[in-house]
């Protein structure tokens, strides 16, 4: 909250506009068994984009989420490799794989361009199709 808050109070100060683009989870729009917390945490982040998408569109700030599906980096190094990752992996994802951050980063990039100019308040997906196979 404080830093997309703070960033876009420095934004609309410049008076040039400008986006704003948190990280959440698609996590936030699935209903998972014993993650109530990090999935509550995660809404939490979509709700507030909405929020700051309306109340900072008319200084021409967008804001945006990226919910990110299962990303291959160093965070997940406690989960195991191999045959039943992939399996795991393949069962969740409609493409069969998980992202290795460039899905992600190529998201945001396009966020903060000209190109997504008339993009505001949304909560995108980046998971491979994860959300509409559960």
């Amino acid at each position: 909250f404080y830093m997309s808050h703070y960033f876009g109070q420095q934004l609309i100060e410049q008076d040039e506009g400008g986006a704003i683009v948190n990280i959440s989870s698609v996590a936030g729009k699935r209903l998972s068994v014993n993650a109530s917390a990090y999935a509550s945490s995660k809404a939490g982040i979509h709700a507030l984009t909405g929020c700051m998408a309306g109340e900072m569109g008319r200084y021409n700030v967008r804001v945006n989420t990226i919910c990110p599906g299962t990303v291959d980096t160093f965070r997940m190094d406690d989960i195991p490799r191999g045959r039943i990752w992939d399996e795991r992996v393949a069962a969740g994802t409609p493409l069969g794989r998980a992202s290795d951050g460039s899905d992600i980063a190529w998201m945001t990039v396009y966020l903060c361009s000209d190109q997504g100019n008339w993009i505001t308040g949304q909560s995108i997906n980046v998971d491979g199709g994860a959300v509409v196979q559960h």
